[in-house]
């Protein structure tokens, strides 16, 4: 069911797009508008993953430099079926993570240093489970395609008036033309933010079914919702385009934030999670503090050996 909303969000984007290139650009600029956001969207997609490391300073880490962190990766990648992901680290007091990459042959996961030292290992399980369900899912192919049509509506509201806006009789009303300039971006990326909040649904249940455990997933939401409030990611803050990718939404964009939302309410996620979780079984363990999964500044390797498993539903391993 959720594809099937997926797919109609992404036909009402087409539908616009269409729509604004006709009354705006004619049919020569419908294509040059559209060859040109595909050109732009097809490089970002394909250099998407390293692109977006580098904006936030991410640190690549093994099984040497990050045993334990790199360890539980790859054992969650073993459970959903998934080829390695290329692991990284970025150095930030807000807990959060997020996933990248064109396919799951090509999959990047990354990690704050402020998550690994707020949540428990039962904690992070669910929340890497998540990132992978959206490698898994190839979430980013599909936002990639959102992102590739709002910005061929974009492209066309902002150059329309140089495009033509059509010949003699064809001429839209000039006020009209300013308001379709205004309003069709606004609603392209309304719709390009219901796919995301759709996905990432998704993802939380795909991530729950990963790991195991919907309750880990579920206390680690509510204490990255908690934590991230009071400590600003700068390189987000800096490119605030990326902030979709993010598992909770790392901005502080005041009060007008409710309205674009690109993530669904923390409380709602949290309510449909633990509505999965099994009526037995333990809370998860309290988080642990210092510097857990064997990383340090500097990628050195810690004291800290690499568990075999995934954590097991007793407890800390």
């Amino acid at each position: 069911m959720s594809m099937v909303k997926t797919g109609l969000l992404l036909a009402a984007m087409t539908a616009i797009f269409l729509a604004t290139g006709y009354l705006l650009g004619g049919e020569g600029g419908l294509i040059i508008a559209f060859v040109a956001a595909l050109a732009m969207n097809g490089f970002a997609y394909w250099g998407s993953a390293d692109m977006v490391l580098r904006m936030h300073h991410a640190r690549e880490v093994d099984e040497r430099t990050a045993p334990e962190f790199h360890g539980l990766v790859e054992q969650l990648a073993g459970r959903a079926g998934l080829p390695m992901p290329r692991v990284f680290v970025i150095e930030s007091d807000q807990p959060n993570a997020f996933a990248t990459g064109r396919s799951p042959d090509h999959a990047a996961v990354a990690a704050t240093t402020g998550i690994l030292r707020a949540l428990s290992r039962e904690e992070l399980a669910g929340v890497m489970a998540h990132e992978l369900a959206h490698v898994k899912n190839r979430d980013t192919l599909i936002m990639t395609v959102a992102a590739t049509i709002a910005g061929a509506i974009g492209f066309l509201s902002q150059f329309g008036l140089f495009f033509g806006m059509g010949r003699g009789e064809d001429r839209p009303n000039p006020i009209f033309a300013i308001l379709l300039m205004i309003l069709a971006p606004l609603a392209a990326m309304i719709v390009q933010m219901a796919i995301s909040r759709t996905r990432e649904y998704v993802a939380d249940e795909e991530g729950a079914a990963i790991c195991g455990q919907p309750r880990w997933l579920a206390s680690a939401l509510q204490k990255i919702e908690a934590f991230a409030r009071g400590r600003p990611m700068a390189s987000v803050e800096r490119n605030p385009a990326t902030a979709h990718l993010f598992i909770v939404n790392p901005l502080h964009s005041g009060a007008l934030a409710g309205l674009f939302r690109t993530h669904p309410p923390t409380e709602e996620r949290v309510a449909r999670l633990m509505a999965m979780q099994r009526p037995s079984g333990p809370t998860p363990p309290a988080a642990k503090r210092g510097a857990p999964w064997g990383v340090r500044a500097g990628g050195s390797r810690a004291g800290t050996r690499r568990s075999g498993s995934v954590p097991s539903a007793g407890g800390r391993r």
